[in-house]
């Protein structure tokens, strides 16, 4: 594991959920928690049909799908809605249970400040 790509992947995920808020609104939860779910299930559901395939070795699957909406992108479209639905139920909640220190022990990030390109670029789609 690479804290500093994580980051990165965190920090493309914020980019991306803001870049979608702004085209959609909060049209994930439009259905409420079942909606929800049923949004998250889709998203598995693709991956499992895809690594199927492969035995479900979900790296060789990744490797020979050179699609642009592929297993990949069915990967990070389902960590970003988990995300959302982690942010949303923490939000109005105090269901936040601290890491414990000696798993953090060492382990230092920098404060998230997104970029202002980031922040105005609207091109990008979900």
């Amino acid at each position: 594991m690479e804290p500093e790509k994580l980051k990165n992947l965190t920090i493309e995920d914020i980019v991306c959920l803001v870049q979608a808020e702004r085209s959609y609104g909060d049209s994930w939860k439009k259905r409420g928690g079942i909606g929800a779910f049923m949004m998250l299930a889709r998203k598995w559901d693709r991956l499992e049909n895809k690594t199927a395939e492969y035995g479900w070795d979900v790296f060789e699957a990744i490797q020979d799908d050179n699609r642009p909406e592929g297993i990949l992108d069915d990967i990070r479209d389902l960590r970003r809605y988990l995300l959302l639905v982690e942010e949303e139920m923490e939000r109005e909640s105090d269901l936040r249970t601290p890491i414990p220190d000696e798993i953090t022990e060492g382990i230092t990030l920098p404060k998230f400040t997104p970029r202002e390109e980031d922040a105005t670029d609207t091109d990008a789609s979900e």
